[in-house]
């Protein structure tokens, strides 16, 4: 059987190619309009999806144009959609100027047209287009305060819907004069498209007294021009919107990481593709699960995988580098101190954990002692929020660059005996 490293690196591979927009589009293409096809979106995984629409569309003898956003790095070659990089996960002027073009072209969009909107992963960010008496600088503040306070993607983006031109389905508003077809790879747990980027076409209620109750939850201080915006911000009445089809899910690229493990001759055990929770707390729950199963077989009999997703949280108190999976995984590793036989690897499938340049990280039996001889604490180095700094001092970080996909988080871990 192959090592433990090369069986974690497999079930990740298998969890990324399943969460590819490539071929996703068969049997799911709306018929061709009288006008034109516009296809906009946003998001990590965004300029693969619109070459994947392309090569789709090009196969019914169909023609479109439109712009895509996507992360810096995460552009690829496309016929006819313009690809437009910005950055992610603070706002940029890219960005922003992307969002308005995006808004227009959809105001555009007449009864005889299409409008194609892909919608991935880290779209909130990309498509950023302030509500008026809102500036870039308010927004980037804000989503760092957000992004450091521990709050779930769920939360944040409600937030981000209350101050945004273009969330919360005001986008679906301006290109309501065409027909409206929405694909989105979800990165959020449950699957909820109007959390998927924000639901920029997924029209709903937005209501400000939310919003403003999850800035006091975490002690976010805002300028009164934001919370006067915020108060007015609101969407009473929601505008009908188009088709919704979902390409990939977390629980596709579990089932086929699992599919994988069973190849290996391993039983693999999906926890939930939705798990939520401060990193290190997941990793100490995970290690009791992992101990249980080596023990007494339960919840799966060793040789086993436990595979789970959704998106854990940090809340960032420590000066050190570190990510969500790699936290995770310190954590975990730290909780299994004694038990011999077990290897794991947490990974964000977008291929970046956090801010840093790695997808996560992995470990197997001989982490502590290639800590001990090197000297160092891996204690310390959770405490200050520091696991990247310590896995790549043990050569541990899992780097992939970009996937050009995100389905969340993958966390597998290998039980052997």
């Amino acid at each position: 059987m192959p090592n433990d490293a090369e069986i974690l690196y497999a079930l990740f591979d298998a969890a990324l190619k399943a969460a590819l927009p490539d071929g996703q589009f068969e049997g799911r293409l709306p018929e061709k309009p009288k006008g034109r096809t516009i296809v906009i979106g946003a998001g990590k995984a965004s300029a693969r999806m619109a070459a994947a629409f392309e090569d789709a569309w090009a196969r019914t003898g169909g023609t479109c144009e439109g712009l895509v956003v996507t992360r810096y790095r995460h552009a690829v070659p496309t016929r006819s959609v313009e690809i437009v990089e910005a950055a992610h996960p603070v706002p940029d002027e890219a960005g922003l100027q992307a969002a308005g073009r995006i808004l227009a072209l959809a105001r555009e969009a007449g009864p005889d047209d299409l409008v194609v909107c892909l919608m991935s992963g880290g779209a909130s960010a990309l498509l950023s287009l302030p509500a008026e008496g809102v500036t870039l600088a308010d927004k980037q503040d804000l989503n760092r305060a957000l992004l450091k306070s521990g709050a779930p993607i769920g939360e944040m983006n409600l937030v981000r819907k209350s101050l945004s031109a273009i969330k919360g389905g005001r986008l679906a508003a301006a290109a309501q004069r065409a027909k409206l077809v929405t694909y989105l790879i979800s990165d959020v747990p449950g699957d909820d498209p109007s959390s998927i980027g924000s639901g920029p076409t997924i029209p709903e209620r937005v209501d400000p007294d939310v919003a403003l109750a999850i800035l006091r939850k975490y002690g976010i201080d805002v300028p009164d021009p934001v919370l006067q915006v915020i108060r007015s911000n609101a969407v009473t009445e929601p505008v009908a919107g188009g088709e919704v089809h979902m390409l990939a899910t977390p629980k596709m690229a579990l089932d086929a990481a699992a599919a994988k493990a069973r190849e290996f001759g391993l039983t693999p055990l999906v926890l939930g593709d939705a798990l939520e929770g401060e990193a290190r707390e997941v990793g100490r729950v995970m290690a009791g699960i992992a101990r249980s199963a080596a023990m007494h077989g339960e919840p799966a009999k060793a040789p086993c995988v436990l595979l789970s997703g959704g998106e854990t949280t940090v809340t960032v108190r420590g000066k050190g580098r570190g990510g969500r999976n790699a936290e995770f995984l310190l954590s975990l590793a730290l909780a299994l101190k004694d038990e011999n036989g077990i290897a794991a690897i947490a990974c964000d499938t977008d291929g970046i954990d956090g801010s840093e340049d790695n997808a996560g990280a992995w470990f197997d039996g001989g982490l502590f002692d290639d800590a001990r001889s090197k000297g160092i604490d891996l204690a310390a180095h959770l405490e200050s929020n520091d696991a990247y700094t310590a896995f790549a001092q043990l050569d541990k970080l899992v780097v992939t660059g970009p996937t050009l996909t995100n389905v969340n988080d993958f966390r597998c871990i290998l039980i052997r005996s």
